[in-house]
C-alpha cells in the first residue's frame, strides 16, 4: 500500500470517528469513488487503533474514574460513582457487542457495504441528529448518567453498524433525545466508544493478525499514528464548537454527501 494511500484512510478515519459523518461509511467510500484498492481489514484495525488512543487521551479523567471503577464492579460492589460509571459504559455496549455478532455471524455486515446504504443512511440518520438535537433539552448531565439511559443510548448505538449511520452520531442523537446537553452528549458518545471499539478492534483483530507481516506492522503504525493526531484534533475542534454552534453544519454535509452517493449509486 503507497504512503500516500495510508495517510489518506489515515485522516478520514481520524477526522470523521468522532465527528458526526460516519468514519466507516467515508472509509467504504474511499475504493468505491476513488479506484484505491480496499485498504483491508488489517488497515480499519490500525486506525481504529489511533482513534482509539485520541478519545482516550481527552477523555483520560474520565477514563481514569471507570478504570478505578472495575474493581469494585467486578466484585459487584456498586458503591461509588467510580464504578457505577464502569457499569453505565458496560451496560451501553452490550447492544452492540450482541448485534455485531449476529451482522457477522450471517455475513449481513458485508451486505450492507454499498454506496446506495451509506447514502439513505447519511441522510436519514442526518435528519435524526438534526431532530433530536432540535428537539433535545438540557435538564440532564453526564455526571449523573444512569442505567436506563445506558441502555437507551446503547440500543440506538447498535443501529451505527448500518455503515453511514456513524456512531457518534447516533449516540449523540440518543443522549440529546434524553436531555443532555450538546457537550455533554458528545462526552457520553465519545466514553461510549471506547469499549465499543475495543470489543469491534478485538473481533476484527483476531482475523487481522492472523494473516499479519512485517509489511502490515509498517503500514499499520503509520496508519494509526496519523489517525491518532488526526482524530485527537478533530475532537478538540468539535468539543470548541459545541460551546457555541449546534450540530446542524453536520447534517448539512451528511445530507448533501448523502444525496451525492445516492446519485452515484443509482446513475
Amino acid at each position: 500500500m503507497s504512503l500516500f494511500h495510508l495517510i489518506l484512510i489515515a485522516l478520514i478515519q481520524g477526522i470523521t470517528e468522532f465527528l458526526p459523518v460516519s468514519s466507516s461509511g467515508h472509509l467504504i467510500l474511499l475504493p468505491n469513488l476513488t479506484g484505491f484498492g480496499d485498504q483491508g481489514l488489517a488497515i480499519d484495525v490500525a486506525v481504529h487503533v489511533g482513534s482509539l488512543g485520541a478519545v482516550i487521551l481527552y477523555f483520560w479523567d474520565d477514563v481514569r474514574r471507570a478504570l478505578r471503577g472495575i474493581p469494585g464492579l467486578l466484585r459487584w460492589q456498586i458503591d461509588s460513582q467510580d464504578t457505577w460509571l464502569a457499569l453505565c459504559l458496560v451496560i451501553a455496549t452490550v447492544p452492540v457487542v450482541i448485534a455485531g455478532l449476529i451482522l457477522k455471524l450471517t455475513g449481513l455486515d458485508s451486505a450492507m457495504r454499498s454506496v446506495a446504504v451509506v447514502g439513505w443512511a447519511m441522510i436519514i440518520f442526518g435528519l435524526v441528529l438534526y431532530w433530536a438535537d432540535q428537539k433535545g433539552g438540557v435538564e440532564k448531565t453526564a455526571g449523573r448518567w444512569g442505567l436506563k439511559d445506558a441502555l437507551v443510548m446503547g440500543l440506538w448505538q447498535a443501529i451505527a453498524l448500518i455503515p453511514g449511520t456513524s456512531r457518534s452520531g447516533i449516540t449523540i442523537s440518543a443522549a440529546r433525545y434524553l436531555g443532555y446537553d450538546r457537550r455533554d452528549a458528545a462526552r457520553l458518545a465519545m466514553l461510549m466508544s471506547i469499549p465499543t471499539i475495543i470489543a469491534s478492534g478485538v473481533l476484527l483483530g483476531i482475523d487481522a493478525v492472523g494473516s499479519a507481516d512485517a509489511q502490515f506492522w509498517r503500514d499499520g503504525a503509520i496508519a494509526a499514528a496519523l489517525s491518532f493526531v488526526a482524530a485527537f484534533l478533530a475532537l478538540v475542534l468539535m468539543m470548541r464548537l459545541l460551546r457555541s454552534v449546534s450540530y446542524t453544519p453536520y447534517v448539512i454535509y451528511r445530507i448533501a454527501l448523502g444525496l451525492i452517493l445516492l446519485w452515484v449509486a443509482y446513475t
